[in-house]
């Protein structure tokens, strides 16, 4: 089920989900990060058993989300793909081509090198390396840009709550501070960053059926 925690942030309204997106109601926009699309398949290529089930499962969830919202955009603050082309993009390409109503604005990141000509077929706007639409400015990378506020993935994070008797979880979060908000990676093969932030910085932790500030 899907779960929502409403927030301002930097004077708009943002719903932050349990299911790795943002919701962008002003611009009835969805606003993910680090999908890799084509990790699996790279996994098989190098002989590592990853079953292609691991993206359509990502590819469900976001469907889910954009029936749900009634989404009119998808926003991608970088690496929607992971290695070049492979026959994981054949499975992506037919999730696009059911959504053709949808805008899919792409900030490139790190494992973005897919050839311009794939973005053109499947209708993905490709910017290079920022976006500005105030009052945000989106990047793959969390940076500090003076006088912006910056949405942003790359780094996975998440948080380690204790509890009685010693126990421990990793959940992935959101992190936001006055100045950025970093996104969780949408999808699920990935880890969990940990330690890279520092201080400053809140957090919306959730699981399958929760979300939280923490």
């Amino acid at each position: 089920m899907i779960k929502l925690l409403e927030k301002n942030i930097h004077g708009e309204s943002l719903i932050f989900t349990n299911r790795r997106a943002v919701y962008w109601p002003r611009e009835k926009a969805l606003v993910i990060s680090d999908v890799h699309v084509g990790k699996s398949a790279h996994f098989r290529r190098s002989g590592i058993a990853v079953s292609s089930q691991v993206l359509l499962d990502d590819l469900a969830v976001l469907e889910e989300l954009v029936n749900f919202f009634s989404a009119e955009s998808i926003i991608v603050v970088g690496d929607l793909f992971h290695a070049g082309q492979n026959s994981d993009l054949d499975i992506f390409c037919k999730w696009r081509n059911s959504f053709s109503h949808l805008q899919f604005i792409l900030i490139k990141g790190n494992h973005d090198r897919i050839p311009n000509k794939f973005y053109q077929e499947n209708c993905i706007t490709a910017v290079e390396t920022s976006l500005r639409k105030s009052p945000f400015t989106f990047i793959h990378e969390p940076l500090y840009l003076h006088g912006e506020f910056t949405i942003s993935g790359h780094i996975h994070p998440g948080v380690v709550l204790s509890g009685q008797g010693r126990q421990m979880i990793k959940l992935p979060c959101f992190a936001f501070s006055d100045k950025q908000l970093i996104l969780p990676a949408f999808s699920r093969f990935t880890g969990l960053d940990t330690k890279t932030l520092g201080r400053g910085f809140r957090h919306i932790a959730f699981s399958e059926g929760i979300i939280f500030d923490y």
